[in-house]
């Protein structure tokens, strides 16, 4: 079935020029008007989705999924989100995916059935065809983890640079035996902070051990137990990095009823920068994602898309930061 890009590149015309001709505008010009409806006969295209009776059945509704309401992370993110949206005069319907992609299908539904307007995926979790599908057919923005290659737009980190940075830091401290706590997942975050993580290692002349790498789920106890593991092997990291806070703050929780002080024995580094992040002791040195920013942009990306604005998929990065504390710094 043919799709609305097809159809721009078949009449030489943009998206947003194909989008304004489905929805009658005067804007475009006679010429170019015959050009795109010659087009979408000669491809046998449809617009029943993004042409004008979607524009006809506007909800100002808008559907931001999430892989794990309970993450902490994602509370600012939502908040930069719903305050671009009522702005603009939308409401925000929350969806917890879980992670589970027949939970991802069944809200999709509600898009599908034109109960929404558009949706900002923080983790999608179906394949790089499926979301290119879903893009090109209806407005979608991904916000934090993104699909690359998909076609659809997203805001996020430099996450390589990130954790580099991050392990970097600890290398200045002295550090050669740094452990990592990651996940056992396919999202690009996690495998550009794993490739940071190396890197930095590789520019400073350390060798990298893939022993050192213990496996989480972003939450509390799975940063327990994998600090547990590292804390158990013969020669014991000095330094943890963990590619979340909250995993990070299991971590000094296992340092600690081991008899261990962070950062004296132990330094720690996590990655989001939640607000518990200044409230434990110690305070996490951590990279700081701008999270409400991100929920920001990625509402102002979804509102261009909607309004036929936006022309060609965005890919952009906001600016992340180390913030030192007392978990790696006495």
């Amino acid at each position: 079935m043919a799709n609305i890009r097809e159809v721009a590149k078949r009449a030489g015309v943009s998206v947003a020029t194909v989008s304004r001709v489905l929805n009658d505008s005067d804007s475009v010009s006679e010429e170019t008007k015959e050009r795109v409806l010659k087009a979408i006969k000669e491809l046998n295209y449809h617009p029943n989705l993004l042409g004008r009776n979607l524009r006809r059945s506007e909800t100002k509704m808008i559907l931001a999924l999430m892989p794990n309401v309970s993450n902490p992370f994602y509370a600012r993110v939502v908040k930069g989100i719903e305050d671009v949206a009522h702005k603009n005069g939308y409401n925000v319907m929350l969806c917890n995916t879980d992670s589970d992609i027949n939970r991802e299908k069944v809200y999709l539904e509600i898009l599908k059935n034109r109960l929404a307007d558009g949706v900002i995926f923080m983790a999608p979790v179906m394949g790089k065809e499926e979301l290119t599908l879903i893009g090109q057919n209806y407005p979608v923005v991904q916000c934090c983890e993104y699909i690359e290659g998909a076609g659809v737009s997203y805001v996020s980190i430099d996450n390589f640079s990130a954790a580099y940075k991050a392990v970097k830091h600890l290398i200045g401290l002295g550090h050669e035996r740094i452990g990592m706590i990651s996940c056992e997942n396919n999202f690009v975050s996690t495998k550009q902070r794993e490739a940071g993580y190396k890197k930095a290692l590789e520019d400073s002349g350390i060798e990298f051990d893939e022993k050192l790498i213990k496996y989480g789920d972003y939450s509390f106890k799975s940063g327990v137990r994998a600090a547990k593991q590292l804390l158990a092997m013969e020669e014991r990291p000095t330094a943890i990095f963990a590619i979340s806070d909250i995993m990070a703050i299991g971590a000094i929780r296992t340092i600690k009823e081991e008899g261990l002080k962070v950062p004296e024995d132990i330094a720690v580094v996590g990655f989001d920068d939640i607000s518990f992040a200044s409230m434990y002791d110690p305070m996490l040195t951590t990279i700081s994602q701008p999270k409400y920013d991100l929920g920001c942009v990625a509402m102002e990306l979804l509102i261009k898309h909607m309004s036929g604005k936006l022309e060609e998929p965005q890919r952009i990065f906001l600016e992340h930061e180390l913030i030192i504390r007392e978990s790696t710094v006495k």
